[in-house]
């Protein structure tokens, strides 16, 4: 079995790993190379290896926060993408929209629509995307049996895919949403490391 060329472990509370999702399709069509999409908890993450996110993050009055809220609109005006955030639902309780992201995992192209449209609808729309009935209504909205995915994403199949994701992202080196993998092995982070990304795709031989 061939190692994929790009696995993209994500979470969909994350505004920064929507702007990757977002730019690294461009890094997809140019290269002509495949994306496997790796739905995570990325709570699971923090949880695991760090726990002191929890403390800094939503500290939205220290300069260096403020400025990162400035850099998030620059980026996002770049990839012209909709970003309202943080929202209400901030911080975001993803588990079901995760298992329902893993509910498609047998079928690509409906996991990428659905990724993309579930990322519009909490950035753009401000929708609390963990509402079992939102999720339903944004598969809807491309197509998708929104009632059958989310009876799929309560089995215990799909539970044990999302904690199986979130555990081998751990255990290969990861620590939060998105994480790249580049030939199975060489590890990125964050939409700031995808130029780097693509030198690794062009590099000749794979590090």
């Amino acid at each position: 079995m061939s190692v994929p060329r790009i696995e993209f472990f994500y979470d969909l509370s994350s505004p920064w790993t929507y702007l990757a999702f977002s730019n690294i399709s461009a890094i997809e069509e140019r290269l002509s190379v495949g994306i496997i999409l790796r739905p995570i908890l990325v709570g699971g993450v923090f949880n695991a290896v760090n726990p002191a996110i929890y403390a800094a993050r939503d500290d939205f009055n220290r300069p260096d926060r403020r400025h990162q809220q400035k850099v998030l609109r620059n980026w996002a005006a770049l990839a012209e993408v909709e970003m309202k955030f943080p929202s209400e639902h901030h911080p975001l309780k993803s588990v079901n929209a995760m298992r329902f992201a893993c509910a498609l995992a047998e079928n690509p192209k409906a996991l990428n629509l659905f990724t993309l449209a579930a990322f519009q609808a909490y950035f753009g729309d401000q929708m609390n995307i963990d509402d079992p009935q939102v999720l339903v209504r944004v598969a809807g909205s491309i197509g998708l049996d929104g009632a059958k995915i989310l009876s799929l994403a309560q089995t215990d199949p799909v539970k044990a895919l999302l904690r199986a994701n979130t555990d081998e992202l751990i255990a290969r080196g990861g620590f939060g949403s998105p994480t790249i993998f580049v030939d199975g092995h060489d590890m990125y982070f964050g939409n700031d490391q995808l130029p780097l990304v693509e030198a690794a795709l062009t590099r000749t031989p794979p590090l």
